[in-house]
C-alpha cells in the first residue's frame, strides 16, 4: 500500500499535500481500494469557504457513495475537473491525478491535527 512519508493525512482518509498556505486534497489509496472502482467524483462546493471537517463533496463507487471531508478549514479554490471525464484517475493515482481539491487554508495551527504517515499506518494497521 501506497503511503508517501511527504503527505499529511485525516482518520476519514484524506490525504493533504500543502504549499505555502495552499492544501491539495484528495483520498488515500487505502480508501480508493476500499471503495473499488470509482465512477464519479462530486464537489459542488467550488468558491466556498468551509470550516474543518466539513462535508465538500462526494465519491461514488460502483456499491456505495461516501462523503468526502475538508481536512483543513478554507476556501475552496481549486476542483480537479479531469475527474469529470477519469473518476478512475482516483484508482489509478490516488496522489497525483487523482486529487480531488485545491484549498486556500484560513488555519495554518489545523495543519498540527493531521497525521504523518506512520500515524495513518496505524491508523490503518498497515
Amino acid at each position: 500500500m501506497n503511503i508517501p512519508a511527504n503527505l499529511k493525512y485525516t482518520k476519514d482518509h484524506e490525504w493533504v499535500s500543502l504549499e505555502g498556505n495552499i492544501a491539495t486534497v484528495g483520498i488515500t489509496d487505502f480508501a480508493q481500494k476500499e471503495l473499488g472502482d470509482i465512477v464519479y467524483v462530486e464537489v459542488e462546493t467550488l468558491d466556498q469557504t468551509l470550516a474543518k471537517d466539513e462535508v465538500f463533496g462526494t465519491v461514488e463507487a460502483v456499491k456505495t457513495v461516501s462523503d468526502l471531508f475538508l481536512p483543513l478549514s478554507g476556501e475552496i479554490i481549486e476542483f480537479n475537473e479531469e475527474l469529470e471525464t477519469t473518476p478512475e484517475a482516483v484508482n489509478s493515482d490516488a496522489y497525483g491525478k487523482g486529487w480531488m481539491v485545491k484549498v486556500k487554508i484560513s488555519d495554518r495551527s489545523e495543519v498540527d491535527s493531521l497525521l504523518s504517515a506512520d500515524a495513518y499506518k496505524e491508523l490503518i494497521g498497515a
